[in-house]
C-alpha cells in the first residue's frame, strides 16, 4: 500500500501523472439519486487510469501505483496516488488531504456513486490540473491580509487577527517577489476595507492572477486546525447551511471554479505538509478540510481565488504558535511554495488524446 500521507507527493504526483489524457472511449453511468445526478464510483478506474477499486463495508479506496527511487535509499517504492471515499460520507480523503464534497456518496444496487458536480467541479481539477483553462500562465499574485482597522477580527490575550494577517501577507509578498512574482496586497498597513473595496483592488488587475485572502479563524475553545475555502459552483449551499434561491446564481468567481480547487489544494496541501515537526513528524495543526463557501471576497473576484484559515485564535495551542514568528514565517513559505506548485501544474499542456 503506498504512503497514503504523502502529502507533497499529492501536490506532484496528482499535478503530473494525472494529467495525462483519459482513457479512449471511457464512459460514465450515470443516474438521478435524491433528484441529483450522479456517477458510477467504478467509471473513475478506467477514466482516470487507476489500477485498482476496493471495497471494503462502507469504505472504497482507489489506487494508482507510482514507483519512485527513494534518493536516501536508494529503493524503488511505491507512492502512488489513493483517493479514499465513504458511502454517506461527504469526506474525501486525496492523498490523505481532506476534500469535503457538495453532496455525500451514495450507495445504489450495491455500487457508490458520487454527485456529478463533485466529480466535475472537485475530483477532476485536482486530478488533472493542467486540463483547466485560463488557470496558467500568471505572474501576478493578489494577497487579501483580512480585516484592518477599525475591525481587527478574532482577538486573544497575544494579539489580534488582522495584525497576524497583514504579517504572514507581508512576509509572503517578500518570498513571491524573490521567486519572481509582482504581487500586489490589498492593503499594506493597519487600515479598514471594505469587501467591496477589496474586490476592486483585486479586480483592477487586468492581467492573469490569482487572489489569496489570509485569516485566522475563532470557535469555541476546542476548535483547530486548517481549513481552506474556495467559492461554491453554482448550485451548491455555502458549507455548513441549506440552499438559498441565490445559490443557483452565477457569480463572478465561477468562472474559475476549477482554478480555485486546484489553487485550494496545492495551499491546503503545503501547508499540511509543512507544519510538521522535523525530527517526529508530528503534525503541529489539524486538517480540517479544503470547503466550499460564498464569502464575498470569493464571489466577486475575477481571478482564481480562495481564502485560508492559518489556525485558530481561540485554541490555547494554536494562539501560542499564531503568535510566534517563526510559525508564521513558515506559514508564508508554505503558501509561496504551493503558488510555484499551482503554477507549473496548471501551465502545463495536456497530453494529447490517445
Amino acid at each position: 500500500m503506498p504512503n497514503r500521507f504523502s502529502i507533497p507527493l499529492l501536490l506532484a504526483v496528482l499535478f503530473a501523472w494525472l494529467g495525462a489524457a483519459p482513457a479512449a472511449h471511457a464512459q460514465w453511468e450515470t443516474k438521478q439519486i435524491n433528484g441529483r445526478d450522479y456517477v458510477c464510483v467504478d467509471g473513475m478506474k478506467k477514466f482516470y487510469g487507476f489500477e485498482s477499486v476496493k471495497r471494503s463495508g462502507n469504505q472504497c479506496v482507489l489506487h494508482k501505483p507510482v514507483m519512485v527511487k527513494d534518493p536516501k535509499t536508494g529503493e524503488t517504492v511505491d507512492k502512488g496516488v489513493v483517493v479514499e471515499l465513504q458511502n454517506g460520507s461527504q469526506d474525501c480523503l486525496m492523498n490523505g488531504v481532506k476534500f469535503v464534497f457538495s453532496y455525500q456518496v451514495e450507495e445504489n444496487g450495491g455500487r457508490l456513486w458520487m454527485s456529478r458536480i463533485d466529480l466535475t467541479k472537485l475530483v477532476d481539477p485536482v486530478l488533472r490540473p493542467n486540463y483547466i483553462p485560463d488557470a496558467g500562465n500568471f505572474k501576478t499574485v493578489i494577497i487579501d491580509p483580512g480585516h484592518g482597522g477599525k475591525d481587527p477580527g478574532a482577538t486573544n490575550g497575544l494579539g489580534t487577527e488582522a495584525t497576524y494577517n497583514l504579517d504572514v501577507g507581508s512576509r509572503l509578498k517578500g518570498m513571491l517577489t524573490t521567486a519572481g512574482y509582482r504581487v500586489l496586497m490589498t492593503r499594506e498597513s493597519d487600515r479598514y476595507l471594505t469587501l467591496q473595496e477589496r474586490v476592486q483592488i483585486a479586480n483592477g488587475v487586468n492581467e492573469n492572477a490569482i487572489f489569496i485572502s489570509i485569516h485566522h479563524n475563532s470557535g469555541g475553545s476546542s476548535a483547530r486546525g486548517i481549513e481552506t475555502f474556495t467559492l461554491s459552483p453554482i448550485g451548491v449551499a455555502h458549507y455548513g447551511r441549506g440552499l438559498n434561491a441565490s445559490d443557483f446564481e452565477m457569480r463572478t468567481g465561477n468562472s474559475h471554479d476549477s482554478g480555485n480547487v486546484a489553487l485550494a489544494t496545492a495551499v491546503h496541501g503545503s501547508l499540511l505538509t509543512i507544519l510538521k515537526d522535523k525530527d517526529s513528524g508530528k503534525s503541529y495543526t489539524l486538517d480540517r478540510g479544503i470547503k466550499r463557501a460564498r464569502f464575498s471576497v470569493l464571489t466577486g473576484v475575477k481571478h482564481p481565488a480562495i481564502l485560508v484559515e492559518c489556525g485558530f485564535m481561540t485554541h490555547e495551542y494554536e494562539a501560542r504558535l499564531i503568535a510566534s514568528e517563526a510559525y508564521r514565517n513558515t506559514v508564508a513559505k508554505a503558501i509561496q511554495l504551493a503558488v510555484v506548485r499551482y503554477s507549473k501544474a496548471v501551465s502545463k499542456s495536456p497530453a494529447a488524446n490517445p
